[in-house]
């Protein structure tokens, strides 16, 4: 079971990504939902990755945080820095 937290608001975000947040039950930050670790989840979880935090609910390992992830180097015609 995947726990899925939404970290950022969806405004200003595309129309697919709005409707993905809708789907899955987070119509606004701070909105919690416990979801079925499916492959259909995880593409949803995955294209929203940006907006969410998501925790194994049985491990309490935390798969995706959005507080980590710039938003910037999702975009595919931006490279992420190098690090040394």
């Amino acid at each position: 079971m995947l726990h899925i937290k939404l970290f950022r608001s969806p405004i200003g975000q595309t129309p697919r990504n709005r409707a993905t947040c809708v789907a899955l039950g987070l119509a606004r930050p701070g909105r919690e939902v416990v979801k079925e670790d499916t492959p259909s989840i995880r593409g949803m979880v995955h294209a929203i990755r940006h907006m969410v935090i998501v925790t194994n609910q049985e491990t309490g390992e935390i798969l995706i945080d959005a507080r980590l992830i710039k938003r910037r180097a999702l975009t595919r015609d931006h490279k992420p820095p190098e690090t040394h």
